[in-house]
C-alpha cells in the first residue's frame, strides 16, 4: 500500500520530468534555434532574468483570474440553485445558457474595452464570463437530479421548497459543483490572459504580445510555463477542497 502511494504522488512528477527531458533531448537533437523553440533549460534561463517582470505580470494575471472567478463561483452557484430548483426555469433558460456559451468569449472582448476602457476590468470580467457556465450548469444539473421520491418524502414531512433546496439541493449538488470549478478555474486563466492580450496594460497576456513582438521567444515560453504552473496550483487547491469537502460522495478510492 505504501509503495502504490509513493507511486501515485511520484507519477506526476516523473511524467512532467520526462516531458522536459523529451523537449530537452529535441532541442539539442536537431539544433532547434531558439528563434523557433527554445529549449527548457532556456526558458528557465529567460525566467531567471527577466524574473522581476514575470513576477508583476504573473500576480497581475492571478488577481484578475481570481477576482474573475469568484465573481463566477457567487453568481453561478445563485443562478444555478435558481434554474435547478424549478424544471420550467430549467426548460426555458436551457436555451439561452447554451447560446451565451457559444459566443466565443475573445469575441467579447473589444465590446468590453468599448465599455470600461483598457485595464484589469476586461480581464477580469472575461475570466468571469469563461468561467461562469460551467459552474453554473453543474449546479443546475446537480439540483434539477435530486430524487424526486426523497423530495416527496421531505414536502410530506412539512419541508418547505426553501428547506430542500438548502438542506438537500444544495448538498447533492456539491461533487457537481467541485468539478466545475476544476474546469473553471483553468478557463478563468485562459480568459484573462486572452483579454489582457488584447486589452490591457500589464499581466501575462501583455507580457506574451510584448515578447513576441520583439522576438523574445525564450520570454513567451517562460511566461506559459507561468502560466501553467499557475494553473496547476489553483487546480489542486480546488482538488484538495474538493476531496475534504465531499469525501461522503466518494464510495471508493479504486478505478472500475
Amino acid at each position: 500500500m505504501n509503495r502504490r502511494k509513493l507511486r501515485q504522488a511520484l507519477s506526476p512528477w516523473i511524467t512532467a520530468g520526462g516531458f522536459f527531458a523529451v523537449w530537452e533531448v529535441a532541442c539539442l537533437a536537431f539544433d532547434i534555434p531558439q528563434s523557433i523553440l527554445p529549449s527548457p533549460i532556456d526558458s528557465v534561463r529567460a525566467g531567471i532574468e527577466f524574473w522581476p517582470v514575470i513576477l508583476s505580470a504573473s500576480m497581475q494575471t492571478l488577481y484578475t483570474t481570481l477576482v474573475g472567478f469568484f465573481i463566477a463561483l457567487v453568481v453561478g452557484v445563485a443562478l444555478g440553485a435558481l434554474v435547478g430548483s424549478s424544471q420550467a426555469m430549467y426548460r426555458a433558460t436551457n436555451p439561452l445558457l447554451i447560446g451565451f456559451n457559444s459566443v466565443p468569449k475573445v469575441a467579447m472582448v473589444p465590446v468590453l474595452v468599448m465599455w470600461f476602457g483598457i485595464g484589469s476590468v476586461p480581464a477580469i470580467l472575461t475570466a468571469f464570463l469563461t468561467a461562469f457556465f460551467p459552474i453554473l450548469a453543474n449546479v443546475a444539473t446537480g439540483i434539477a437530479t435530486l430524487e424526486p421520491e426523497l423530495a416527496d418524502v421531505l414536502r410530506s414531512l412539512g419541508a418547505k421548497r426553501s428547506v430542500i433546496l438548502r438542506k438537500v439541493g444544495l448538498p447533492r449538488a456539491l461533487p457537481y459543483l467541485f468539478a466545475s470549478l476544476k474546469v473553471a478555474i483553468s478557463l478563468a486563466f485562459v480568459g484573462s490572459v486572452i483579454a489582457e492580450m488584447v486589452a490591457s496594460d500589464g499581466g501575462i497576456g501583455y507580457l506574451l504580445l510584448t515578447a513576441s513582438s520583439s522576438f523574445r521567444v525564450p520570454l513567451v515560453f517562460a511566461a506559459l510555463l507561468v502560466v501553467g504552473v499557475l494553473g496547476i496550483l489553483m487546480y489542486l487547491i480546488a482538488d484538495l477542497i474538493e476531496r475534504r469537502s465531499t469525501r461522503w460522495a466518494t464510495r471508493g478510492g479504486g478505478s472500475l
